[in-house]
């Protein structure tokens, strides 16, 4: 390490600064961890959701991705155990790893050699990651653990902001929904806005289902189906 290093997280840091899209944030990350990690090919973010659930986001190519998908298949991996206590988790070589042995045969397969993982975050069981892969084993090496943590000291702050940007975006779409269904109904049955709003609740209640799901679906085909849906209009 030394100042060209030093450049590129400097400016590293300035290029997430003037980023408001949450996808464009998340990949310019994952480009720039790829980048300046010795030893790294490919990459993604993982977000893992109560040590189970586990979310690839800005695979730089289908590898992050579908050993993403192993992880939460095998319910083993770095990411659903060691990274929740260290920043950093070192995977030399997948044909000999001892600790998560289902889950680094099957990330062998599909042409890991070896994988950095780099802690972004952690909120009770919800964990943000940095995955890091190399085609060949031994790539990973004290060099990259270190500027690796680096780049993710100045990748968090730009991930968590993107987070709640992308959950933002996603309530204000939500509330639209919502608000149309209301309209729609409103139109309809003649009815109030908490009266409408009321009808939304109980059939989302009654189908356990979200109350954005029973919004789209009114949106989208002019009904809720199923024993607890709401009628089509009448012809």
């Amino acid at each position: 390490m030394g100042d060209e290093i030093a450049g590129k997280l400097a400016g590293l840091a300035r290029a997430l600064e003037h980023l408001d899209r949450p996808d464009t944030v998340l990949a310019a990350i994952v480009a720039a961890a790829v980048a300046l990690v010795p030893g790294a090919d490919e990459g993604s973010i993982s977000a893992i959701s109560g040590r189970a659930r586990v979310w690839s986001h800005a695979p730089t190519s289908d590898l992050p991705r579908l050993v993403d998908a192993v992880q939460e298949e095998v319910r083993q991996g770095p990411c659903l155990d060691a990274a929740y206590e260290h920043q950093t988790v070192r995977i030399a070589d997948m044909t000999s790893e001892q600790r998560w042995p289902l889950f680094a045969a099957r990330a062998a397969e599909l042409g890991a050699g070896s994988m950095l993982a780099l802690q972004l975050y952690v909120e009770g069981d919800d964990l943000g990651a940095i995955n890091l892969f190399a085609r060949t084993p031994g790539a990973f090496t004290d060099e990259s653990e270190q500027i690796g943590l680096l780049v993710a000291a100045h990748a968090a702050i730009a991930y968590v902001g993107a987070r709640k940007g992308a959950d933002l975006a996603a309530a204000l779409a939500n509330r639209d929904l919502i608000g149309q269904a209301k309209g729609m109904l409103m139109e309809r049955y003649h009815l109030s806005g908490d009266r409408a709003f009321l009808l939304l609740t109980r059939v989302s209640q009654n189908s356990n289902r979200k109350l954005h799901q029973v919004a789209t679906e009114l949106v989208e085909t002019g009904a809720v189906h199923g024993p607890h849906g709401l009628p089509a209009p009448p012809r």
